[in-house]
């Protein structure tokens, strides 16, 4: 199924090189900055020494409405956003410019491997919690989801699946990590790996939207929930992730002690309008979010709400906590609604699979299993048949 949603990515970057004269205005900037800095110039995201004005907008007048500065320094982003929206350009310089096949390829290689690793951690997560029939509900759904092909793909997107990766893997690997303090040994050396894991997650996700440092205090607050005899243990791990990331941040300024507390200084940690929540437009955009995200997943989540609402059996911790991390998310997109990206959303839509998947695979263990099976056999299918038809569509097009 990976290789499918990898294939449908790659059909849609097709098309769209097919199509572009050039690549988007977003899409070159962080690119041309990601470059600047790779190779040796300014720390993208940072004041350039004739003015912060030339990072703060390019010449389009798209750019001001995805970027957002002070003094220079980008609010939103660290530059590890910008290097790895270049980095593929380093092996092939000469590519460098729009309108080809090979450099919307280039460009869309590292949000490539994001989704497909993103999908593959998911798989592993649910059918680590649920078993093989959650982790193949969860792996369709996210496979066929358009919200996922296009954020990979699409040269308009904000290329923000490296943060979306983080932001998951930051929650499970956190979980993970304090199940093992049960364990009789010491738990802080043994875990140096799933140490080094988390912080690379938390790095992702706040390097790729800062404000998705939320994701790491709900880490804290999981880590201490599953295993709250362990305290000492849980933030001596959460601490050295925190630092791990907070190095891979400082080597992503290029060790520019300066910037890098510029960049933290001037970011916005945390922008949330309680007045927005009420508005009706703020609720449409989460309504499109869903619909337009995933048509399967918003049929499949209303039943899966009023199931888990109903049904105490499916009321425990691997279902409730991807359910309140999602419900999070999307209520801080909605109290957020001036920034520019989609980080909120994406991160959310994940983790509303991941329950999903839960709720239907425990479904599927009652005595109705035929039916269930029979409806979400057909509901994936379609899914996917739709999803293809569209892909196919767009390319005749």
């Amino acid at each position: 199924m990976l290789l499918v949603y990898l294939a449908q990515c790659v059909w849609l970057v097709h098309i769209e090189s097919r199509e572009a004269v050039g690549p988007s205005p977003g899409q070159a900037r962080r690119i041309r900055l990601g470059l600047i800095e790779w190779q040796g110039g300014i720390v993208a995201g940072t004041p350039a020494p004739a003015g912060p004005a030339i990072l703060g907008a390019d010449s389009s007048s798209e750019a001001p409405q995805h970027v957002r500065t002070r003094d220079g320094f980008d609010q939103d982003r660290a530059p590890l956003y910008y290097l790895t929206a270049a980095a593929p350009f380093l092996a092939w310089p000469a590519r460098w410019g729009g309108g080809q096949w090979w450099w919307h390829m280039l460009a869309a290689m590292p949000y490539l491997f994001f989704g497909v690793m993103l999908g593959a951690s998911l798989w592993y997560v649910t059918r680590r919690l649920y078993g093989n029939a959650g982790g193949y509900i969860g792996l369709a759904l996210y496979c066929f989801s358009p919200a996922m092909i296009i954020a990979v793909a699409g040269s308009h997107s904000f290329a923000e699946m490296g943060g979306v990766w983080g932001a998951f893997g930051a929650i499970w690997t956190a979980i993970a990590v304090a199940h093992t303090l049960y364990a009789p040994r010491e738990v802080v050396l043994w875990n140096w790996r799933r140490i080094l894991l988390l912080g690379l997650s938390v790095a992702l996700a706040v390097g790729n939207q800062f404000s998705l440092a939320i994701m790491a205090a709900v880490a804290l607050l999981l880590m201490l929930w599953v295993a709250p005899v362990r305290k000492g243990a849980v933030l001596a791990i959460w601490g050295s992730a925190c630092l791990v990331a907070l190095l891979i941040l400082f080597a992503a300024y290029f060790f520019h002690p300066t910037l890098l507390w510029g960049g933290l200084e001037h970011a916005r940690w945390w922008e949330f309008d309680p007045a927005a929540l009420a508005a009706a437009v703020s609720h449409r955009r989460i309504a499109r979010v869903m619909l337009g995200g995933s048509p399967a997943l918003s049929l499949a989540l209303p039943v899966a709400v009023v199931a888990y609402a109903a049904w105490g059996r499916a009321r425990y911790f691997g279902n409730t906590a991807p359910l309140l991390i999602a419900a999070m998310l999307m209520v801080l997109a909605m109290g957020d609604p001036l920034f520019p990206g989609q980080g909120y959303e994406l991160a959310g839509l994940v983790f509303v699979v991941v329950f999903v998947a839960g709720v239907f695979a425990d479904l599927l263990e009652t005595r109705h299993r035929a039916v269930v099976a029979a409806a979400v056999s057909g509901l994936l299918i379609a899914a996917a048949v739709w999803n293809v038809l569209q892909l196919v569509r767009l390319g005749r097009g």
